[in-house]
């Protein structure tokens, strides 16, 4: 790890540290493609999703690119929704990850217009360390088919917990950051503020998270677009998350030791469909209807994948303004380099900077960008990443955001 703390102060703070972090990494505008590796001519064979991922060139091919910038400077990213798929072949994809490792004392906000959903759509901002599950994962924007509230999740080898009575506004609905096998399941908080995925989020303007990933614990805030604070949405070389008020979702250190359970973390994007967690047949029929699938008859991947589907997949696609890494006390970026097999983490100069691009609208390819996943999970998933959550948490959070709502109506 690049930053040391004492021992005391990673196990018994319980709150978010206050420092200020200073911008060390932008993905956004001209520039949002650089950076990133491409997981190239891959299945899905992580959660086991119906997609196949696409290199870049071959992503960013005319006349139908599925990751490109629109008019507005924003980077789409999408499932592709024009080629006809037959049966048993698989629709294209994109799922892209860092060059850069971000250490323990790293800041990440994504600000978000519009994210992937709609029926067998799983899509998913998550960050992993170099050696899953045992470096560790954290899910900051993860959900599935129609379901309104974002899914947030810890994943790690046994001995992480959230602590009982944590200070956050979202819903535990789990505190074993190891559960599942290869801690598929983890441990998991419910959003419970409005907007924070589906077509509420789309509708609302979109949105921003800001994850902290410190040695006093990990801590994501939410934001639908009317409240981010101004001390975010005009953070260009600094951000202090003093500012930020009580997040969605905390896992102090108190429970969950980051420097040990945690090495440097790498940020990913992609969508798939069906596979682990949307297309589970119980979850799948309640979301989205339909006959009940089972192990032998996947209904998701006949109704939602096959075919032509320009409707059905209208709504799998990422726009997104941006994408920054703030560090402390002038933390390093983390570049792992193999060498005979094995992965090295050593230490580079930061790159800063990017132009940005704000507004929004429907993916159209009118513009395109030139730029350079891995992945994670397990045979339970859950995630665009790899850790599937029990059909308890989906519900709890489809009852967190009946909550979010009729608390908000009350006001």
């Amino acid at each position: 790890m690049s930053l040391a703390v004492p021992l005391a102060y990673a196990l018994f703070s319980s709150a978010p540290a206050l420092a200020a972090y200073n911008l060390a990494q932008e993905y956004s505008g001209s520039k949002f493609f650089d950076g990133w590796d491409w997981q190239d001519h891959v299945y899905d064979d992580t959660t086991h999703g119906h997609v196949f991922y696409l290199s870049e060139d071959k992503a960013m091919a005319k006349p139908n690119p599925i990751a490109y910038l629109n008019d507005a400077g924003n980077a789409i990213i999408k499932i592709d929704n024009t080629t006809s798929v037959d049966y048993n072949n698989k629709r294209n994809s994109v799922r892209i990850a860092t060059h850069d490792y971000f250490p323990v004392g790293s800041l990440f906000v994504f600000d978000a217009v519009h994210l992937p959903y709609g029926c067998a759509v799983w899509p998913g901002f998550w960050t992993k360390g170099p050696n899953w599950p045992q470096d560790g994962e954290i899910d900051i924007m993860e959900q599935v088919n129609l379901a309104p509230a974002n899914q947030m999740t810890l994943h790690t080898e046994a001995g992480c917990t959230q602590a009982s009575g944590v200070q956050q506004l979202g819903k535990t609905v789990g505190t074993d950051c190891s559960a599942g096998v290869n801690s598929a399941t983890g441990c998991s908080v419910a959003e419970a503020q409005a907007n924070s995925f589906g077509a509420g989020f789309a509708e609302n303007g979109g949105g921003v998270w800001a994850t902290q990933f410190d040695a006093t614990g990990v801590f994501i805030w939410f934001w639908s677009r009317k409240d981010v604070p101004a001390s975010v949405s005009s953070a260009t070389n600094s951000i202090d998350p003093s500012t930020f008020g009580t997040p969605s979702a905390a896992w102090p250190a108190s429970s969950c030791d980051v420097g040990q359970f945690f090495n440097p973390q790498q940020l990913v994007l992609d969508i798939t469909l069906c596979g682990d967690w949307a297309g589970q047949p119980n979850l799948y029929q309640s979301s989205c209807g339909g006959e009940l699938g089972n192990t032998t008859v996947d209904m998701c991947y006949l109704y939602d994948v096959i075919n032509l589907n320009q409707t059905a997949l209208a709504n799998a696609w990422f726009e997104i303004s941006y994408i920054k890494v703030f560090t402390q006390n002038n933390a390093s970026i983390e570049v792992p380099v193999s060498t005979s097999g094995s992965s090295v983490v050593l230490s580079a100069a930061a790159n800063t900077g990017a132009a940005s691009g704000t507004g929004s609208g429907a993916p159209t390819a009118s513009s395109t960008s030139t730029s350079s996943g891995n992945g994670t999970s397990s045979n339970t998933g859950s995630g665009g990443n790899g850790a599937l959550p029990s059909a308890s948490a989906y519900v709890a959070a489809l009852g967190a955001a009946v909550l979010a709502v009729s608390s908000w109506a009350l006001l």
